[in-house]
């Protein structure tokens, strides 16, 4: 291949739904949830044979950034590591990466990732970002890893591709993005399921920093210009400043509702890795393999005449008895007990805390 490749991998998220093993300054990027390392080394070596780590970015926050250097075991570079000053959404964090890749190399491949995902078939999940990669650099494309759906879910958006309009990528085939869908309600899950029509939105991407950038213009030029003004303090002694002072007049909005959705330059890879974006406790069943009664443990615990509940200790012995579709989470200064339906509402109660001024909770 002939352009440079660069990974950013978006690691400022709260991760409020894992709430209370999930906090501010340890989100769930940082943990080991799925069982093997930190959420975040996992994510650096599904990449890392595709993109070399010098040419790895990660994006994080002023209050994450001690976490995330104490966490990261990959030798990436320290110039790589792109501190926000404050959480602007992922249009933002996406534009700062790629006028920085734009200044340090010119016109290059840029990859997107969120850093808090689980993947099971890292080899297939290679193949699709090569076959990415190959496409984002010969056209003008922005170019997304769709999931084929296993069941109707309401946790993600969709991506409704056009099965007529495709074109080679690699050895995949790349499909014509009609439209992005919000989460749905059950029965619309089902139809997208049915319909065959549907992918999940990884929200993994693919493009030319020209391409994105032509793009920020055009749909979002407030955050353009801001972002422009920065490109003469990069990688100088300037830049922390200049940052600090722009970063605030950026519009917090997500690279989904900025710019995909708009953009009628969109292509999706359709991709069966075993991904799981693991958003809530309840999706952990993908993740690991329940017992014979359908219950997901860790820890110092017992479960009697429980069934399809997860039970997570993290310093106290738990003792469940005849729960049902619960979640009891347990760490040393929180307890949660939640409906397993009701997964997606923990992050109600950090905005509660957070309202309440419990800083020490959060």
């Amino acid at each position: 291949m002939g352009m440079k490749i660069c990974g950013v991998i978006m690691a400022g998220g709260g991760g409020t739904r894992f709430w209370p093993l999930s906090r501010a300054t340890a989100p769930k990027q940082f943990l080991n949830i799925t069982g093997e390392g930190s959420m975040i080394n996992d994510t650096i070596k599904r990449i890392k044979d595709v993109i070399p780590l010098e040419s790895i970015f990660i994006v994080t926050n002023k209050a994450q950034e001690k976490m995330l250097n104490k966490v990261v075991q990959e030798d990436i570079p320290k110039e790589n590591i792109l501190i926000e000053p404050v959480g602007k959404n992922t249009a933002a964090c996406i534009a700062y990466a790629a006028i920085v890749i734009k200044k340090r190399y010119g016109d290059s491949v840029m990859a997107v990732f969120p850093s808090d995902h689980y993947i099971k078939n890292v080899d297939e999940f290679q193949r699709v970002l090569r076959s990415a990669c190959n496409i984002a650099e010969n056209t003008e494309k922005l170019v997304t890893m769709g999931i084929e759906p296993t069941y109707p879910s309401t946790g993600y958006g969709y991506i409704k591709y056009d099965k007529e309009k495709a074109m080679p990528a690699g050895n995949k085939m790349a499909y014509e993005a009609v439209e992005f869908v919000e989460k749905p309600s059950i029965p619309k899950a089902k139809e997208y399921l049915e319909s065959g029509n549907y992918l999940w939105n990884s929200g993994m991407f693919v493009w030319k920093t020209s391409v994105i950038l032509k793009n920020f213009r055009r749909f979002l030029p407030r955050l353009y210009r801001n972002i422009e003004m920065l490109e003469p303090s990069l990688d100088t002694p300037e830049e922390k400043e200049a940052v600090e002072a722009i970063y605030p007049l950026l519009p917090s909005i997500s690279i989904d509702y900025g710019v995909m959705e708009r953009s009628d330059e969109v292509v999706v890879i359709p991709g069966d890795f075993g991904w799981n974006d693991v958003g809530s406790w309840d999706s952990l069943g993908s993740v690991f393999p329940p017992d014979e009664n359908g219950n997901i443990t860790k820890g110092d615990f017992v479960d009697i005449e429980t069934r399809n509940s997860i039970i997570y200790s993290n310093s106290r012995f738990v003792a469940a008895v005849g729960l049902e579709n619960m979640i009891v989470v347990e760490t040393s200064d929180a307890l949660l007990v939640c409906s397993k339906e009701k997964a997606q509402d923990v992050k109600k109660v950090v905005e509660y805390l957070d309202k309440m001024g419990r800083k020490e909770l959060l």
